[in-house]
């Protein structure tokens, strides 16, 4: 009772602290395609501030994104149906972001923190984490920490990632992208999974969470939803939550896994954000912003400056398979890594279809075992000969006996494609993928 109590009377403070002392209000000037023209005391406005818009149904929520002359540039977070010009606009002055508690964990919840899974409204915590938040200083974050097991061979053995490491999945579309991020969210040893879905395809949601993600890997994992339908500041803002909360888990030592599907589409937003406001175009029509905002979002992933870690994860859709259009040649030097996910591999059935060889992680060699080093090595060098020699042996035009490297190549394939193959149900330690690699490469048959 008298934690009721105590926790009660937190929640009602910080309710106080976010009463506005002084209600501004503006006015709406004028609407052009998405921006909304407020006219008022624009002194009291700031970009990113939050500007509430009385309508005859309600209210519209906005964001103020910019400036021209008098008059304050923003874009709304819903529908623009019911805005006319001369509709009231009143300035929020509390800071933009969300008070999430371990209560969060199973939830289902929409860009601006908003329960979507039916299953009642959310308690709040006592501090608030906002939506945009630097990171933490360079120079006071601890170290990467230890090899986090993710329980797909194929990454734990070629690929080890150390807790707080930030990994991309550059992948085209249909290759399967989000199949991997729920065996990930299911197998992995990180006590919390936050997983972002950032422009999903509103119909596959139910599919991820139901039968990708399941009941024992929601449990334990917080999915913020914005749907490709949903206005391009809901996009944006579902990555900067996505990071809040996992900030928080973090800060509550926690090692968290958070996962977002796709910085593609959070760039996307952002360069349609950018267009709106005035900014010119560069590579692919992409804002300059785009690339400013990059950074400044993945490195809120990493190690903190106690305890805690947030080991990212983050898919990358390759426009037409081009692994060097501009989100993704700006993504790779940003991250720790990067997982090479190809068609034609995913076309022959072999799934995940990681291409080893053009993946890297780079706190390899250090996160891997040194005592089987040689052994991921060997095996590298096995798949490297097969794939320079492929296209001979599939035609036939190579004879066996004329190197001895290309016929051991040939005679190990076999077994270490069916070793990087692995079902959505299972699971398989990094000790495990050592030993199975091991047992590949000393059986001269390679079965």
């Amino acid at each position: 009772m008298v934690n009721d109590r105590a926790g009660g009377l937190r929640d009602a403070l910080s309710a106080i602290e976010e009463i506005d002392e002084l209600e501004i209000w503006g006015r709406v000037a004028a609407v052009r395609g998405l921006l909304i023209e407020i006219a008022g005391p624009v002194s009291a406005m700031s970009v990113g501030g939050a500007v509430e818009i009385a309508i005859d149904r309600g209210t519209v929520l906005a964001e103020v994104i910019g400036f021209a002359g008098e008059r304050a540039l923003a874009m709304p977070f819903g529908s623009l149906e019911g805005v006319r010009r001369g509709c009231a606009a009143r300035v929020r002055s509390a800071a933009s972001g969300v008070r999430p508690c371990e209560a969060w964990l199973g939830r289902v919840v929409d860009a601006l923190g908003r329960p979507v899974d039916g299953k009642g409204p959310l308690p709040q915590g006592p501090t608030l984490y906002p939506f945009r938040r630097d990171p933490p200083p360079a120079h006071s974050r601890q170290r990467v920490g230890g090899p986090l097991d993710l329980g797909v061979r194929a990454i734990n053995t070629f690929l080890t990632t150390c807790r707080g490491q930030r990994m991309g999945i550059f992948a085209g579309s249909g290759v399967g992208k989000s199949v991997l991020l729920s065996m990930l969210a299911r197998h992995t040893s990180a006590d919390i999974a936050v997983i972002g879905l950032v422009g999903e395809r509103g119909r596959e949601v139910q599919e991820f969470l139901q039968d990708d993600l399941g009941e024992e890997g929601l449990a334990r994992s917080v999915v913020v939803v914005a749907t490709s339908d949903e206005p391009a500041l809901m996009r944006r803002n579902a990555a900067y939550l996505t990071l809040a909360l996992s900030e928080f888990f973090r800060d509550a030592g926690a090692s968290v896994l958070t996962m977002m599907d796709s910085v593609t589409r959070f760039a996307m937003a952002q360069r349609d954000i950018g267009l709106a406001v005035g900014e010119p175009p560069t590579a692919k029509g992409y804002t300059p912003t785009v690339f400013s905002e990059l950074p400044r979002l993945l490195e809120r992933a990493g190690p903190g400056t106690w305890e805690g870690t947030v080991t990212g994860i983050f898919t990358v859709l390759v426009e037409g398979d081009d692994h060097n259009e501009p989100v993704a040649d700006a993504v790779r030097g940003i991250l720790d890594g990067h997982i090479v996910m190809e068609r034609a591999i995913a076309e022959r059935g072999r799934y995940p279809a990681i291409n080893i060889l053009k993946s890297v992680s780079r706190t390899m060699p250090r996160s891997c075992d040194p005592a089987h080093w040689p052994t991921v090595v060997r095996a590298r060098q096995v798949l490297a000969t097969y794939a320079d020699m492929e296209e001979l042996i599939r035609l036939g035009a190579y004879r066996a006996g004329s190197s001895a490297e290309v016929d051991e190549a040939i005679r190990l394939f076999p077994a270490l494609d069916a070793f990087l193959a692995q079902s959505k149900e299972e699971s398989t330690s990094i000790g495990e993928g050592y030993a199975r690699l091991t047992n590949i490469l000393s059986n001269s048959s390679g079965v």
